[in-house]
């Protein structure tokens, strides 16, 4: 690997990055179109809001899974940070209302992935082109449980397109040990994982794990967060943990609706979220440009402690060769 850029990946990058839906509606709207004029290239199985760079040029593809009960359009801001540094950032909407049971998910997350190949170049700009040969596929809380499902092959569900990297934003397998979610992920084997040496990168929230009041049990439990899916993890895998901010403190700043209200008062939260959401940011773009794009500046310099730049408190740091 190379470490010889110089940046500072917890602040925007050099790439103007817009955003766009993609939907149903979108089929009769696409930026390009097929080679014969008779065909159309299908939609996506679900809506996606797509941050994309607008400058030409050719960009490795990032899927984000959303938490529970959430709305992608939640992570807009994380999504135009991580973008804004060449890449084609996607986050489906994986459903508006749902049970504990995840398999709906995990089915639909592989389904998008198959339908990149044919469809996603059709819905972009006509001077930007997806590189799918550098996919990484990320998730938080109840959405990192699926990203790891997926990127496992488990529950008979999986994609045709090589996963090149996988990142675990606090993810969480149920309420605690003992009460996962069906189907569960984590089996409590150290090193279980076997992602056939995929680089992983799993972030956890200092505050996850506490309750925010005796009425809300803990937004990232001990037992199914965090700590269990890096310890199931073979190497290469980092795992870093933000001290002093929560599970929900990587959102968008002005998170609307009903939801969006809720997302301030159910979990245990930071002062404020733009540190949080800088700093995954940050270590997002630090992994990926280390593992997809082959330069580790950023990522040796925080895993050395030397970085000026970093926002938040690294509570935890560790790293499987």
């Amino acid at each position: 690997m190379s470490s010889s850029s110089s940046r500072n990946a917890f602040v925007d990058g050099k790439y103007k990055p817009d955003l766009l839906t993609v939907d149903l509606a979108s089929r009769c709207r696409c930026y390009k179109t097929t080679p014969s004029s008779s065909l159309t290239p299908p939609p996506p199985p679900k809506s996606l809001l797509v941050a994309t760079p607008v400058e030409e040029g050719e960009y490795p593809v990032v899927m984000l899974l959303h938490g529970y009960l959430l709305y992608n359009s939640f992570y807009s801001q994380l999504m135009l940070h991580v973008s804004s540094y060449g890449f084609i950032v996607i986050a489906p909407q994986l459903y508006n209302i749902a049970g504990p049971d995840t398999i709906d998910e995990i089915k639909s997350t592989a389904e998008i992935i198959d339908w990149l190949s044919v469809g996603l170049n059709h819905f972009l700009p006509p001077q930007v082109t997806p590189n799918l040969s550098k996919f990484a596929l990320t998730g938080h809380s109840r959405g990192g449980k699926t990203a790891f499902a997926v990127a496992l092959k488990k529950f008979g569900y999986s994609s045709e397109l090589k996963i090149s990297a996988i990142i675990g934003v606090d993810p969480v397998d149920g309420t605690g040990k003992g009460k996962q979610t069906p189907p569960p992920v984590l089996t409590y084997e150290p090193n279980s994982f076997n992602l056939e040496k995929m680089p992983v990168l799993v972030i956890g929230s200092g505050l996850g794990e506490l309750a925010r009041n005796p009425l809300f049990p803990p937004c990232a439990p001990t037992g199914v967060n965090h700590r269990e899916f890096f310890q199931e993890c073979q190497g290469p895998a980092w795992h870093f943990v933000a001290k002093d901010y929560g599970h929900l403190d990587m959102l968008d700043d002005d998170t609307k609706g009903l939801r969006g209200k809720s997302s301030y008062c159910l979990c245990k939260n930071g002062e404020e979220r733009k540190p949080m959401r800088r700093f995954i940011g940050g270590i997002v773009v630090s992994f990926l440009m280390a593992y997809l794009e082959d330069d580790d500046c950023e990522l040796v310099k925080i895993k050395a402690g030397c970085h000026e730049g970093v926002p938040v408190e690294i509570q935890e740091f560790e790293v499987k060769k």
